[in-house]
């Protein structure tokens, strides 16, 4: 393939396209909340739940492109790259943004200081993920190293959904309650560089089979989900997380079974990801 000249897939990169949109898109409301946060509290309020709705949306896009990507076998440069300026505005730039103006606004400098940490860390995660993929040592792509920047947004973007729900029906405001995102953000921060291991879950794939009783739960689950989506989001990304602190003492058995894994433990090729 000439490489000043590369293949876009259609699909795959429609996905991302649609990430970079909901990144777009979520930055947007949360300055036109901004600008009317003070004058109309419960118009803001709504802008804000938008917000979290498109970040959300964006994390759906970045799952949807990259099994697209590999179920055609058309994984490439160029989707990497377009991947991961997509990922920098909608889980980076947006999240920041969002707890910025909801809480940090209050210490200008500081709040720059906090927001722009988790922004550098994610875009330096990104990077070195780049260049990791480039030289051919991101290892099987089972596992990752670190919590993932669009887990550690969605987590941002949910448990700010279930305070904004929790009590915006009242006052439209988060409360006391907004001072959990700035040390969370920070935790994150750390988080996506640490060595604990995540399953990426790519393994489980459209011939993925499932026993009845399995398949019951996970239909259960996601209706759950469904019905209370205010909070279980929330609930499914500090599974994820806390998952990563439980995941070296959990039998392989028990980790094939969960991660969907295939032929050798996802640790013996952990790769380096998002």
């Amino acid at each position: 393939m000439n490489e000043h000249n590369p293949k876009i897939y259609l699909l795959p990169n429609l996905m991302t396209a649609g990430n970079l949109f909901c990144g777009f898109a979520a930055t947007l409301k949360i300055v036109q909340g901004a600008l009317i946060q003070w004058s109309s509290p419960d118009e803001a309020a709504t802008l804000f739940h938008a917000a979290v709705w498109f970040i959300l949306g964006a994390c759906i896009f970045d799952v949807l492109d990259g099994r697209l990507a590999r179920l055609g076998g058309q994984d490439s440069a160029f989707g990497r790259e377009f991947d991961s300026l997509a990922d920098i505005v909608s889980f980076g730039v947006a999240p920041a943004l969002m707890v910025y103006r909801i809480v940090l606004i209050d210490f200008p400098r500081l709040g720059w200081l906090v927001a722009f940490v988790y922004l550098v860390c994610g875009a330096l995660r990104l990077a070195r993920y780049n260049c990791v993929s480039a030289t051919g040592g991101a290892g099987d792509g089972k596992a990752f190293t670190g919590f993932p920047i669009p887990a550690a947004a969605g987590l941002i973007a949910s448990i700010t959904l279930f305070m904004l729900w929790w009590l915006g029906e009242r006052d439209h405001e988060i409360g006391r309650w907004k001072w959990v995102l700035p040390p969370l953000m920070l935790f994150l921060s750390i988080m996506m560089f640490s060595r604990l291991s995540y399953p990426s879950f790519k393994a489980v794939t459209w011939r993925t089979t499932r026993s009845l009783p399995r398949f019951a739960a996970i239909i259960l689950i996601m209706f759950f989900t469904a019905l209370n989506y205010e909070w279980m989001p929330a609930v499914l990304f500090l599974v994820y997380l806390l998952y990563g602190f439980l995941r070296p003492w959990v039998s392989k058995r028990w980790r094939r079974e969960i991660e969907e894994e295939i032929g050798e433990e996802g640790e013996d090729g952990e790769a380096v990801e998002l």
